[in-house]
């Protein structure tokens, strides 16, 4: 979905603008759990906007995959999953563009806004949140040898801007 679209349409539910008609169950796992997800969004975005937005793409996301969701003997978890990461990715997001316009001195924070996703969540995790290898594998979905390896890749793509930045001043330049 598109930006455009999705300005064009964050008023709106996603039962106003999904092909009707829809599943009775879906329907009734959305007046049921809308407003518990919108206060969540709410908490975590701090703006009704991009609340109402999170909220939306998440309901279309539970809608699309609705038929295996219902063979799945945890409707609530899975459907509180996506409702998760759609507004963790929302967060992610605005984190990068904010980074990217942050000045560290050395170019750290351009730099790090422009790590690949998953090299960027890793190095957050690791280094920012300080998580162990164990819960970044398993909040990403990942090995552990797997988070390593997005780790070091982030080091070196990083390495040059850390170079610049502990590299001895010359006397000339003091």
């Amino acid at each position: 979905m598109t930006d455009d679209v999705r300005e064009e349409t964050a008023g709106r539910s996603p039962v106003a603008e999904a092909p009707l008609p829809l599943p009775l169950e879906f329907e009734a796992h959305y007046l049921t759990n809308q407003e518990a997800f919108h206060e969540y969004a709410l908490f975590i975005l701090h703006t009704n906007d991009r609340a109402e937005r999170a909220v939306h793409r998440a309901f279309l996301e539970i809608l699309r995959h609705w038929d295996g969701l219902l063979a799945e003997p945890d409707l609530q978890e899975q459907t509180w999953r996506i409702m998760r990461r759609v507004v963790i990715d929302d967060l992610i997001g605005s984190l990068r563009e904010n980074l990217a316009a942050m000045d560290s001195g050395i170019g750290l924070y351009p730099a790090l806004s422009k790590l690949p996703p998953r090299q960027f969540d890793a190095v957050v995790l690791r280094y920012i949140a300080k998580y162990d290898t164990k819960h970044i594998a398993w909040y990403m979905g990942l090995t552990p040898s797997t988070v390593n390896h997005h780790c070091r890749k982030a080091q070196e793509r990083l390495a040059p801007v850390y170079r610049r930045a502990t590299r001895p001043m010359k006397k000339d330049t003091l």
